[in-house]
This record gives C-alpha cells, structure tokens and sequence, in this order.
C-alpha cells in the first residue's frame, strides 16, 4: 500500500507539470457541421494565471500534432522556445482536407466549401479560442501539401489574421507562385514566412515551389522574415520532421537565451550600449510575439560578461536599475552596483553594496556567502592598505636625549 501510494503521488505529482490535452468539438455556422478540434496547452497554463501564449493553429489536425507537440516540448525543456497554445483541426475522419481547401481553377482562391472553412477558421475558430483562453496576439498556421497551400491565402487579406505560416511542400493553386511574393513585399506587419520540399518530392509540386521561392528572394521588405529549405534524402512526408523544428526556431529566433555566437558576435564587439542591447532584445519579444517575460539570468550574466570584457563599468548601474525592476527581491541589482564601485575603485561603496546584497534572496549562483566574502576581502584590502601607508611615512626628527646643552652665547654671558 505504502509503494502503491508514492506511485500515485509520483504520477499527481508529474501530471501538474505535463502538458495538457483537451478533445473538443466546435459547431460551426459557416460549415453547417460540428467540426472535432484537439487542444494542447503549455505545461505552466494552469500554474502562470496571468501569462498569455502564441497560438498555434494546424491543419491536418490527426497527424501533425502530435509532430509539434514533439519538437515544441523539446523546445521547452532547454527554454528554446515559448510555449504556445496548440489547436489543430481534424480534417481527416472523412477526407474533409479536400473539400475544406476548394480552390476555384481559374483565379486560385477559395471557393465553394472552401471559403467557409477560411471563414470558420477566422471568424469562428480563432474568435473562440481568445474567449476560452489566454493567448497573445501572435499567431501561426501550419499544413501540408492540400493545406500548405490553402493558409497562404490568408496573405491575400489587406489584415492578415496569421503572423507566421508554415507551408510544407504546399501543392499551389493557379497563379500562387506569382502572387504570394507579391503579397509578401506589400505586408505591413512583421510576417515569417516559412516553405520547403524535399530532394523525393512530387517533380510538378517542387518546380512550382522552387519559382515561389525565386521569385520571394527577391522581395525587399524589412518587415518579412523569409526562410525556404530542400531537405535532401527526404521524402513528401518525412520532410515534415525536418520541417517544424527549422521553422520553429525560424520564428522563435528572438526568444532564445543569449548564446556563445550572439555574445560574440554581436555584443562583446559593441563599442557601448550592452544594457540596452539586452533591453531591446525582450522589447522585440514583446512587440513581435506578444509575450511579456521576465529577463533571463543567463542573460544577465552575458551582459555583465560583457561590460567586464570591455570595461564599461559604468554601465553597472543601468544594469542593476534592469535588474531590481526584474527582481527586486534578490540581490542581483545590489551584486551589480557593487561590482561597478568594486571595478571603479570605490571599495567603501562596494562593501556597503555586498553588504546590502548579503541581506536580499539568493539568485542563479549569487549566495549570501559570496556576498560576505567579497565584502570581507575588500576590508582587508583597505586595512592593508592604511597599514603600508603608516609604514611609509618617515618619522619627524628628534633631538636626542644625550645631546649637550645648548652654550650661552656672549650676550647672555655679558648679562
């Protein structure tokens, strides 16, 4: 009985942080049917009551997600990637992928069931995810093939509903080639754009993904985030497990913590400005992705590396002022300011810091005895100090004990 109740309290205890699965069906007024929808939420959903997450939306719900739930946990085990709300779409009991992706042969738009499955996404869909859950205004669509090609007609709106797309060895329609590039270099909002085939792929299929991408690098636009891929050795359908990692990281690129590469080549070799480098970089996350989090402390510890490497200690106290707005109960700030005093050669100042950093929390591997020994060496540093000055000054001169008399001169005799 006792190992039977520690096995249930492993497994409790394991499901508060696993990720959670909802099977749902949605009645849909523009399809005139219930439609059957999956839903992933990240694993601190029900514990961060306030966090807001990307939202996620696939196509051919049956296989693909579970193929993103992979690469994304993955993501989220070494803090990669953000987690996000997944809902896919089952379009597969009854081949529905068919009829939901109607183009019309002449001007490559929706047509018929077609454009009510790209107004139920929009309008009913997305619309009762937002009122249900808590998701940020960043949102994805990814397919394959029929479906690949059938979300980049979402580009075709003036407002587009979707940030980023995942179009995997789409299957395009008449004249997409032509005009998704051009709808590419009209966007006003910052879009990834994310296409690929594989070395195996069907030949017709891969010709006209090849000219989309052609003609899509040649697009001029500082809002669009472009990435195309040909996964050699792969075929039509393995391609997707080469495919949604590279996307994902394609699209999550800002969130990841600072790596070796980004620390030397872009912020050791700055002349300046490394706080605000480090300030910037999540004011990007938030405006791009709209995900307000809280500065890593490994990315601190960058920066600090930093201002170190290239002795711009005054930036300390820009980065202590980042640091108590972050966390303000811990010592982080004080450690920072400290350090600046330290480097600047104001070891009074850096003791009281050390000292005031001894009295908040422990963060990352800052510890309260730390704190007291750089404190305790910069005493004895300045008792060292006062000790050589002592020794240095040279003694007043005296007149010696056995000295003679002074001899009364003539006039002192004569009186």
């Amino acid at each position: 009985m006792k190992q039977l109740f520690f096995l249930l309290l492993f497994v409790c205890s394991g499901n508060l942080f696993a990720q959670r699965t909802i099977t749902d069906t949605i009645t849909s007024q523009k399809l005139n049917e219930d439609r059957e929808i999956k839903i992933g939420l990240p694993p601190s959903y029900d514990q961060n009551k306030t966090q807001k997450y990307p939202l996620l939306i696939l196509f051919d719900g049956e296989f693909l997600f579970d193929a993103f739930q992979g690469a994304l946990s993955y993501g989220y085990y070494w803090d990669d990637l953000p987690e996000v709300i997944v809902v896919a779409i089952s379009q597969n009991k009854n081949n529905e992928r068919e009829t939901d992706c109607t183009f019309d042969e002449t001007t490559g738009l929706p047509s018929e069931k077609g454009a009510d499955f790209f107004e139920f996404v929009g309008m009913e869909l997305i619309p009762s995810i937002q009122k249900n859950f808590r998701t940020a205004p960043f949102r994805i669509v990814a397919g394959l093939d029929t479906t690949a090609a059938f979300l980049n007609c979402y580009l075709y709106k003036d407002q587009p509903i979707f940030n980023a797309y995942i179009s995997m060895s789409p299957e395009l329609p008449a004249g997409m080639e032509e005009q998704i590039p051009e709808r590419l270099a009209a966007m006003q909002q910052t879009t990834f754009f994310y296409h690929c085939t594989a070395e195996g792929d069907m030949k017709k299929m891969k010709t006209r993904i090849q000219a989309l991408d052609a003609a899509a690098k040649l697009v001029k636009n500082p809002k669009l985030n472009y990435l195309y891929e040909e996964f050699k050795g792969a075929s039509h359908y393995s391609l997707v497990l080469h495919a949604i990692p590279s996307a994902l990281y394609q699209i999550f690129a800002v969130y990841q913590p600072i790596s070796t590469v980004e620390f030397q080549e872009k912020i050791a070799v700055l002349p300046s400005g490394y706080v605000k480098y480090l300030a910037d970089k999540y004011a990007v996350l938030e405006q791009s992705l709209g995900l307000k989090l809280q500065i890593r402390i490994n990315d601190f510890k960058a920066i600090e590396a930093a201002i170190l490497k290239n002795k711009a200690y005054v930036e300390f106290d820009e980065l202590a002022q980042l640091a108590r707005k972050n966390y303000p109960k811990s010592m982080l700030a004080d450690y920072h300011l400290a350090q600046q005093y330290e480097k600047t050669g104001d070891s009074k100042r850096a003791i009281k810091s050390y000292q005031a950093a001894f009295q908040k929390e422990e963060i990352g591997d800052l510890t309260k005895d730390m704190m007291l020994e750089r404190a305790d060496a910069l005493k004895g540093a300045l008792k060292n100090k006062k000790e050589e000055v002592i020794e240095e000054t040279p003694p007043t001169e005296e007149v010696p004990t056995d000295a003679p008399a002074e001899t009364p001169t003539e006039e002192k005799k004569s009186e």
